[in-house]
């Protein structure tokens, strides 16, 4: 018998949308008559359908063995959610198969799975009752549950009571600990706060290496890529790619990369366009063009160029500056910064600048260009060339990505503890 813990083969979601047609507060009997007269000699196709079909999702398949944990990415919209449910069985398939091996336990949404008139106490009962367990099991993990939940002075406060946070922490505990085979877990994790994210990604992995089965969905590609080894990327209501995590965020960031490019040329600008700049572009690590790039990942700016190609391009340096949406400069590099200028180069060409680690918290960057020969002006556009969004990434390495807050650089360094000072000492 095959390992698998989750086997979907050809699965569709369809769901009817229905467009209203405004109707007046009071119709007389006079335009009811003239309405359905016209229905009789109206030409079939020549009114908008009441209704059409949307697929959520369609021929979909894929398979989960017993332990593994799996993510699943991709943009709003395709489908994720609704697979989640699927496998919840809050809602049924209209074609395809999904077939399970053990007891489900979801974290969805807020509050999914709860009685809201119910206790925090009477819910916990409740939820593993639902997933199968005794009494006296439920008994067994309700203390380390109530501990992990951090809500023991409100654990006989009915619910609705709480607050989303409150409600995460229960929810996220009673789905952890209640020992389910498999485990559900949507971006809900997004509504805690930090420290409970960081508590709740290193209980998500103590879970998978009990061999339990857990289908992660977020939008945060650090944890993705830290907590599960491989993923199955969702673009439109159908798979786009499954496999290894590192390739499955390669294929959703390409996905997502919508690349518009600045029109260069029409820039206002000064200098002797000996060499000018006819495109600029940030792109990944193959060098395509991206507009989507990950903190913590890399980065290349490529510069085009073009000039006079009857003279030798000799001595050439490059500049780019990075900026921030209110248009502070929050980054600046030239060619001479790292050492000599370019001694010689084609015309036309292309140079790339690379970082390979981006140190910058999430956000919009705009991208400011200029080339100096003979360290003499050549061309500086006065304006943005290009663009980059920076998304969560796991830059620290701890699986827990970073968040926008106040800085913009994010910083790598060490804490030691320091031998005290002789005035300290004294004191």
């Amino acid at each position: 018998m095959s390992n698998w813990a989750i086997s979907i083969n050809n699965l569709g979601k369809r769901y009817r949308i229905r467009h209203e047609t405004e109707r007046p507060q009071y119709v007389a009997l006079r335009d009811v008559i003239a309405d359905r007269a016209k229905r009789l000699f109206r030409t079939p196709g020549s009114t908008r359908p009441t209704s059409e079909d949307f697929w959520a999702l369609k021929n979909v398949s894929f398979e989960i063995k017993h332990g593994e944990m799996v993510g699943i990415i991709g943009r709003n919209g395709a489908g994720k959610s609704t697979l989640l449910k699927l496998l919840s069985r809050i809602t049924e398939p209209t074609s395809g198969r999904i077939r399970l091996r053990g007891r489900v336990a979801s974290l969805l949404e807020v509050g999914t799975g709860f009685h809201p008139e119910l206790t925090g106490r009477e819910n916990i009962f409740l939820n593993g009752a639902i997933l199968g367990m005794t009494r006296a099991e439920i008994r067994q993990k309700f203390d380390e549950i109530v501990d992990f939940a951090e809500i023991s002075n409100f654990l006989d406060t009915p619910v609705k009571r709480y607050s989303n946070g409150m409600y995460v922490r229960l929810a996220f505990a009673v789905a952890a600990h209640l020992e389910p085979e498999i485990l559900l877990v949507d971006e809900v994790l997004a509504v805690g706060d930090a420290a409970f994210q960081r508590k709740c990604m290193g209980k998500m992995g103590q879970v998978a290496h009990q061999g339990r089965t857990i289908l992660f969905v977020s939008h945060n590609m650090g944890a993705i890529e830290t907590l599960t080894q491989r993923a199955v990327v969702l673009e439109r209501g159908q798979v786009a790619f499954q496999g290894s995590t590192a390739e499955a965020i390669r294929t959703y960031v390409r996905l997502n990369s919508e690349c518009v490019e600045v029109d260069v040329g029409s820039l206002a600008r000064t200098g002797s366009e000996r060499v000018r700049l006819r495109r600029v572009y940030a792109a990944d690590e193959a060098g395509e063009p991206t507009n989507m790039v990950a903190s913590g990942g890399p980065l290349k700016v490529v510069l085009e160029y073009d000039g006079d190609r009857d003279r030798a391009c000799e001595n050439v340096s490059f500049g780019i500056s990075f900026h921030d949406a209110a248009g502070q400069t929050v980054a600046i590099h030239y060619t001479d910064y790292a050492g000599e200028p370019f001694a010689k180069l084609p015309v036309p060409g292309a140079v790339a600048f690379r970082l390979s680690e981006l140190p910058l918290k999430t956000g919009r960057y705009y991208i400011g260009a200029r080339v100096l020969v003979n360290g003499v002006e050549a061309d500086w556009p006065r304006g943005n060339v290009g663009y980059f969004d920076v998304e969560v990434g796991d830059f620290y390495g701890n699986g827990r990505g970073f968040h926008s807050g106040i800085a913009t650089f994010l910083l790598r360094g060490e804490w030691l503890v320091h031998e005290p000072s002789m005035s300290q000492r004294e004191a």
